[in-house]
């Protein structure tokens, strides 16, 4: 973690990471597989959490439902293709957005052509 100019550490930022696609909108996996996939998760997850980066994250479960629009019409799922299906997301810490995104390159989604957002978190107090 960077020093602030008084020689202590510099607070990190909050980020979401955004995860869409991925295994758990794949149609035919293996139960074994998906199971070996979220295990990588877990580990991932969990070294996270031991580097005391990780504040808080889920995964999310399908069919969903959309509203949209000034009429709020409710459509089933929100996404057309499953690869822009948001699948879940995750609250940590990182000192920059390039280090956030260092986080996110290490990810198993990509393993099944799943994709991450990175977003800093807005500061209520900002």
């Amino acid at each position: 973690m960077p020093e602030s100019p008084d020689g202590e550490r510099a607070p990190r930022s909050t980020f979401m990471l955004i995860f869409r696609g991925g295994a758990v909108s794949q149609h035919d996996l293996s139960p074994s597989d998906l199971q070996a996939h979220v295990e990588k998760w877990h580990r991932w997850s969990d070294a996270l959490a031991r580097q005391g980066r990780r504040t808080t994250g889920t995964a999310l479960g399908a069919p969903g439902a959309a509203v949209r629009g000034r009429d709020r019409v409710v459509t089933d799922g929100p996404y057309a293709e499953s690869k822009d299906l948001v699948t879940g997301s995750m609250l940590f810490e990182a000192d920059s957005l390039e280090d956030a995104v260092d986080v996110a390159r290490t990810c198993p989604t990509y393993e099944f052509g799943g994709s991450v957002e990175v977003r800093p978190v807005q500061d209520p107090r900002t």
